[in-house]
């Protein structure tokens, strides 16, 4: 067992990844050989990522609050604390919060030498995003 104190700071979420407030803190990077990074992702009301896509995927496990999720093509789904969304590799899509709610999610992502974490894409337009559902 090894007991890492957190020394990193939250970080703001970039502006070419994330559309809104967004911060971001480090929850795990093993050392390889593990592939495994963690991060827990705090949206405030109508932020979200940019378009993008994970080559080996990405798991979301919403901690808090009331987000938003969209794969290219499909339809954009309500989520909430307790749900987990598997995005598949290479799979285009966006979360975030709803309009009026905060979300947080723990993102579990993996990569290697051959593959990045993540590809960013196009901010998702407010049209995109207006097409929501309710998230009452």
């Amino acid at each position: 067992m090894q007991i890492t104190r957190s020394s990193l700071d939250t970080v703001k979420g970039p502006a070419d990844w994330f559309t809104g407030d967004v911060c971001i803190d480090a929850v795990a990077a093993a050392p390889a050989p593990s592939r495994v990074t963690a991060n827990l992702v705090h949206f405030m009301p109508g932020a979200r990522t940019h378009w993008h896509h994970h080559p080996l995927g990405q798991t979301a496990f919403v901690t808090e609050g009331v987000g938003l999720c969209q794969r290219r093509g499909g339809p954009i789904e309500v989520i909430r604390p307790g749900d987990r969304v598997l995005f598949e590799a290479d799979e285009e899509h966006w979360h975030g919060a709803a309009p009026n709610r905060l979300m947080v999610h723990l993102a579990i992502n993996e990569g290697d030498a051959d593959h990045d974490v993540v590809h960013w894409m196009a901010p998702v337009t407010d049209e995109e995003y207006a097409a929501a559902p309710a998230a009452d």
